[in-house]
C-alpha cells in the first residue's frame, strides 16, 4: 500500500494489520502520564482512531467526530484516538474542545502502536491516518488505512462496521 503525507511517499513502520488478525497488545501512554496497556480491553469492541497530531485541522475534525458518536454507541465500546503528541498537549486539547466520551492516548514513548499495527510513518515519527476496530475476542474487525494522511477517514464505514459488532 502506498501512503503519502502532502503528496510524498512515506514508509510505514512494522507490518500493517489486516482483517481476521488478532490485536497485537501494546502499551502507551494516558493523559496523566501512567500507562495504558491494551490488554486491559480485553472483551470490549475498540475503536483505534489514528492520527499523526491533534494540533492539525484534519485530526481535530476526526477526534470531535469520533467523541460525538461516541455518545451513541453502546457500553461495549470504547473509542481511543492515538496520537504521538505529547500527553500535555492531548490533555489540553480535550480540555478546550469538550472532549469526554472518547479518550486519547500516546503513542510518544514507545511507539508499540504504530510498529505493531503498521502506521509509524519513518520519515516523520508520526502515526498514519486510519482506523482499527477490534472486536470483543480481540480480533481485527476493520482496517483503513488513508491512503493520503492529510485526508479524512471514512467515518461513515467505520461507523456501519462499529454498528454490525453491538
Amino acid at each position: 500500500m502506498n501512503i503519502t503525507f502532502g503528496g510524498d511517499k512515506v514508509t510505514l513502520a512494522g507490518t500493517q494489520i489486516k482483517v481476521g488478525d488478532k490485536a497485537p497488545e501494546f502499551k502507551a501512554v494516558k493523559r496523566d502520564l501512567s500507562d495504558f496497556n491494551s490488554k486491559d480491553l480485553e472483551g470490549k469492541i475498540v475503536v483505534y482512531s489514528v492520527a499523526p497530531s491533534i494540533d492539525t485541522k484534519v485530526c481535530a475534525i476526526q477526534a470531535t467526530t469520533f467523541n460525538e458518536e461516541a455518545t451513541k454507541l453502546s457500553d461495549d465500546v470504547v473509542v481511543l484516538t492515538i496520537t504521538v503528541d505529547l500527553p500535555f498537549a492531548q490533555d489540553r486539547f480535550c480540555s478546550a474542545k469538550g472532549i469526554d466520551n472518547a479518550d486519547i492516548i500516546s503513542d510518544y514513548r514507545y511507539k508499540e502502536f504504530g510498529e505493531k499495527y503498521g502506521f509509524l510513518m519513518e520519515e516523520l515519527q508520526l502515526l498514519a491516518r486510519g482506523v482499527v476496530i477490534v472486536d470483543k475476542e480481540g480480533k481485527v474487525a476493520y482496517v483503513e488505512y488513508v491512503e493520503e494522511v492529510t485526508n479524512e477517514v471514512n467515518f461513515d464505514k467505520a461507523l456501519e462496521e462499529i454498528e454490525k459488532l453491538q
